[in-house]
């Protein structure tokens, strides 16, 4: 199986336009997550998807291989299907665009479990250890099964504890954070992108809800906390400072 990691990176943001090409740590943030991802030996090519020739011109000049796509694409997942459209790949890892010391240990992992054939997508969950992120509906509560296989992603506090505090079901070890990195099977990507949201999707505002509504078996990774990704520019000096302490800087 050939595995392509496929990086979207658009200009347009609302909280922090331009942010592929910031300068954090003396690198412009799309570089940091393209060399980065390219560590990962389980990939067979790195892709910069984007719809921007400023984009273009940053990632050729570090030598990144560059796909152009469409500017009016709902999401990151739309953009990475027409990337690999027409290449000679199985599967692709959608590789968040916005985090600089993204570990390529992550990424291979993602990738071999697409390689096993078992399921239809991957992705990543960290344990909850506090209270406050259990009831933020900013952060996303993943459920699994025996064999770490998706049940359910919600906003909501899942599992929900009836006769349990909050704080004693954390001690128990339930709560699991969804991490925004994905890895399909090609098949199963163009699924994705040729139908419409599903109800829970809508409801949740939950791309991976269409994959379950799909009938897709997702594989979860369980992980360490990741890096901080770059949302607004107050967390470019929090970047650069995790950058340091990886010693990658």
């Amino acid at each position: 199986m050939r595995v392509a990691g496929v990086i979207p990176a658009r200009w347009e943001s609302s909280r922090f336009p331009g942010k592929p090409l910031v300068d954090v740590g003396g690198k412009p943030l799309i570089q940091w997550v393209f060399e980065r991802s390219s560590q990962a030996s389980e990939l067979d090519e790195v892709i910069i998807a984007t719809d921007d020739e400023r984009i273009r011109e940053c990632a050729e000049s570090f030598g990144a291989q560059v796909a152009m796509t469409k500017k009016n694409h709902p999401s990151g997942t739309d953009r990475v299907a027409e990337a690999i459209h027409g290449l000679d790949v199985d599967a692709a890892v959608n590789i968040q665009g916005d985090e600089p010391a993204i570990s390529p240990a992550l990424i291979n992992q993602i990738a071999k479990a697409l390689k096993k054939g078992d399921c239809d997508m991957v992705s990543a969950a960290v344990l909850i250890q506090d209270e406050a992120s259990v009831k933020n509906p900013s952060v996303v509560k993943v459920v699994m099964d025996a064999k770490d296989y998706a049940l359910y992603f919600s906003r909501a506090t899942i599992p929900f504890f009836r006769d349990t505090s909050d704080v004693e079901a954390i001690e128990k070890q339930l709560y699991y954070r969804h991490i925004g990195i994905y890895g399909y099977t090609a098949a199963l990507l163009e699924q994705i992108v040729s139908h419409e949201p599903s109800a829970l999707e809508e409801a949740e505002k939950l791309e991976q809800l269409r994959a379950l509504h799909l009938g897709a078996r997702i594989k979860m990774i369980k992980t360490e906390e990741p890096g901080p990704g770059v949302d607004t520019p107050e967390d470019v000096p929090l970047a650069i400072e995790a950058l340091k302490n990886a010693g990658l800087i």
